[in-house]
């Protein structure tokens, strides 16, 4: 049989029932989509007891597809000695999923390892092969797969990538809100508004462009929760084939929507559509997608291993999740089914000295000018790295590792910081508006999430390789970082202002310039072994207080502007999801006024035009200019509706919606506009105009006056008398005292 050599990238991967696997590729020579079969044996284990480890091997031994049984030994990272294990190879990744779940309720006293192992991770951990990898393969007449060989590395700098082919579809508004009219198509090669007539001419374009440009990925809004279920549902009602998959042997395939609680909160994902052969991504969906779009998610998809339709949708802690199981496999460590490890004893002493945070400093409220921004990079991983924290080696002595050799986690971890540092270098070699500039600080952004989530990943009961006394021991790490850099600068004549868990305000008269602060950051690294960057030097940073005690300081609300003129903000509104957009844009802009002035002498006059800017804000609601999609605000419900005994605006809203008969589901965002009347909520995916008039002025109001108050009250105006002077007007305002304030600064 004739054999054909191949190199590509690879796009898709998913199972297939009869052959095993289906992979698409990208050709490096002629720019084709090429589709490929691979047999894909797997393997899972299962330990207990001996007897009914027997008994399972009895049921499987004639079992169809189970291709082989042995006893061997593995590592488990939470057992001190290896553990036991019956092997079971099956023929295909798709009948070791049926099996395993016949299995686990035929034999619920037995523990599993490597069951429910994605298959991206298993071909990762086999063949080195990830989304968007080069590869070379060996195939034969039949594109099945014989041999395969990856070509580069996930921790490449600058890799060459496929010409990716992406194609735009919308609809023309909010479809939650109003009837859409049309829909928008756009690629590199065109773009075309389509009217949605009741011939479905807008289905024939769709599925010519699908067919003609043949897009690797497919970016929608609102894909997964109107645009796709519309398009299918007229496709079947009128008769008019749409090939949204470019397998044609597959349906979309639907993942039903799910409700869970994750960190203190409860979170709605709704349902998603899926594609075959190419990538279906929903900017509405995408959990990241305002902080690294899709060259981030794209980053995001190669580093985890995660499918791109995945990678954009899920959380970064199933990506280091991911990563883990990768480490794990290559390792030939046990990957657990369900953790088993239970939190160590603790006395109240024990339990006082290590269940404690990350150092938090009370800042020195008021506003301070010439204040360096001094940063650890990525300390909680640094710490993890530094100190060798890993479920399965012994703890360090603070910072000192007790083991040379790396666990899983650092072991994870190091390349994806090695990466991240690297990006930012790169980055910084182009202007800052150079689009390959802006390319590296989104795929930066995206490794910056998954550091983040790991620290929080290594505490969470759930996690594989997760462990609380892990998790207190990096948090023993960086209070202790904290604290040494403190002495340095201290010792160096510095005053620390603030210190929050990986940053610290330094002030020194004299002291204006990034040379300035050379010498006390090389000597704070060199005390703590992390590296440590100036995020900047502020003109000038106010420190807020709390808004129910003005003597009590808040860590983490405070803005400021940079020598370079970017602003800084922190816990204020404008930061909030459900602060109206309206609102936000003013205390935006007043902000953006301030950071005008350069120098301590413009700052009054800058002053003067922010408050002006707060006015005419003030007299546009006053007089219902301010458009109502502008002033929507952005709530939740966390319960069902029936579990509320006292219904907030958000389930106000959300009972309307329920009344409509539209299901909403703990965790879903609800959007409303505040009313005159009763009721005084609207929920806004009701549809049809609202008159500006009837909006609740005095509730905007009042919205107002605590965003305006939040940006002035470090320069003398007292949050209480803005809000009586935004109400009801008539109060003199203490302007005359700007100049003084800010004589002090």
């Amino acid at each position: 049989m004739s054999s054909q050599t191949f190199r590509g990238w690879l796009l898709d991967l998913y199972l297939n029932q009869q052959d095993g696997l289906t992979l698409w590729f990208i050709s490096e020579s002629d720019d084709s989509r090429v589709c490929f079969t691979q047999r894909f044996p797997v393997t899972f284990y299962a330990a207990g007891a001996s007897d009914d480890l027997r008994c399972l091997w009895k049921a499987l031994r004639k079992e169809p597809g189970v291709t082989k049984l042995a006893r061997q030994q593995k590592q488990d990272v939470f057992v001190a000695d290896p553990v036991d294990v019956l092997a079971i190879d099956v023929d295909t990744p798709a009948h070791q999923v049926e099996l395993f779940h016949r299995l686990e309720d035929q034999f619920p006293t037995l523990i599993w390892y490597n069951a429910d192992v994605t298959i991206s991770t298993r071909y990762i951990a086999r063949y080195g092969a990830f989304p968007l990898a080069l590869c070379q393969l060996e195939a034969d007449s039949q594109n099945r797969i014989q041999s395969l060989e990856t070509q580069n590395s996930r921790w490449d700098v600058m890799p060459a990538l496929p010409p990716l082919r992406i194609l735009e579809l919308m609809p023309d508004v909010d479809p939650t809100h109003s009837a859409a009219q049309a829909l928008n198509l756009r690629s590199d090669r065109f773009s075309q508004s389509l009217p949605l007539d009741e011939h479905g001419s807008y289905l024939h374009t769709i599925d010519a462009a699908l067919s003609a440009y043949d897009p690797d990925i497919l970016v929608t809004d609102w894909g997964d929760s109107w645009l796709l279920p519309f398009l299918l549902r007229q496709s079947e009602k009128l008769g008019i084939p749409l090939a949204l998959n470019r397998d044609p042997s597959r349906p979309v395939r639907w993942q039903k929507e799910i409700t869970y609680f994750s960190y203190g909160h409860i979170i709605y994902r709704p349902e998603e559509a899926h594609l075959f052969g190419r990538c279906h991504v929903d900017r509405k969906s995408a959990m990241m997608w305002s902080d690294y779009s899709l060259a981030g998610t794209l980053e995001m998809a190669r580093v985890t291993t995660l499918p791109i339709e995945k990678a954009a949708r899920v959380s970064p802690g199933q990506g280091i999740s991911a990563m883990q199981v990768i480490t794990a496999l290559q390792k030939d460590i046990l990957v657990p089914y369900q953790k088993r490890q239970v939190e160590e004893f603790k006395s109240g002493l024990q339990l006082i000295q290590s269940d404690r945070g990350g150092m938090i400093y009370q800042p020195k409220v008021g506003l301070h000018s010439d204040v360096a921004e001094v940063d650890f990079v990525s300390m909680y991983p640094a710490v993890i790295i530094h100190g060798n924290i890993s479920p399965e080696v012994p703890l360090p002595d603070v910072l000192t590792p007790a083991s040379e050799e790396l666990g899983v986690v650092p072991l994870t971890l190091k390349p994806i910081y090695e990466k991240r540092v690297a990006l930012k270098v790169k980055a910084r070699s182009y202007p800052p508006d150079h689009p390959m500039a802006k390319t590296l600080k989104a795929r930066s952004a995206a490794l910056k999430w998954l550091l983040v989530v790991c620290f929080g990943f290594l505490g969470y009961k759930n996690a594989r390789y997760g462990r609380i006394e892990a998790h207190e021991a990096v948090t023993k790490g960086g209070r202790e970082v904290l604290l040494r850099a403190k002495e340095v600068a201290e010792e160096e004549g510095f005053e620390v202002l603030h210190m929050y868990v990986d940053a610290l305000w330094l002030k020194k008269k004299g002291c204006s310039k990034p040379e300035h602060f050379e010498d006390v950051m090389h000597k704070i690294s060199s005390r703590t072994g992390l590296a440590i960057a100036l995020d900047g030097i502020y003109r000038w940073v106010a420190f807020l207080p709390s808004k129910t005690d003005p003597r009590v300081p808040i860590p983490n609300r405070y803005f400021g502007v940079f020598q370079s003129g970017e602003i800084k903000v922190r816990g204020l509104e404008a930061r909030r999801r459900d602060t109206p957009r309206w609102i936000a844009q003013v205390q935006t802009e007043m902000l953006t006024c301030l950071g005008k002035a350069k120098t301590r002498a413009e700052l009054p006059a800058a002053l003067h035009a922010a408050f002006h800017m707060y006015e005419q804000a003030v007299k546009r609601l006053k007089q219902s200019q301010v458009p109502p999609e502008l002033l929507v605000v952005n709530g939740k419900v966390s319960y069902t509706l029936e579990a509320y005994k006292s219904a907030t605006a958000s389930v106000r809203a959300a009972r309307q919606l329920q009344a409509a008969g539209m299901q909403i589901r703990p965790g879903q965002r609800v959007r409303f506009l505040f009313m005159q009347g009763e009721p005084d909520v609207y929920a806004w995916e009701l549809g049809g105009q609202v008159d500006p008039a009837k909006v609740d002025q005095h509730k905007y109001l009042e919205l107002l006056a605590k965003a305006g108050g939040s940006v002035l009250l470090p320069f003398g105006i007292d949050p209480q008398v803005l809000m009586e002077w935004t109400l009801k007007g008539g109060i003199q305002l203490p302007l005359d005292t700007w100049n003084k304030t800010l004589l002090e600064v």
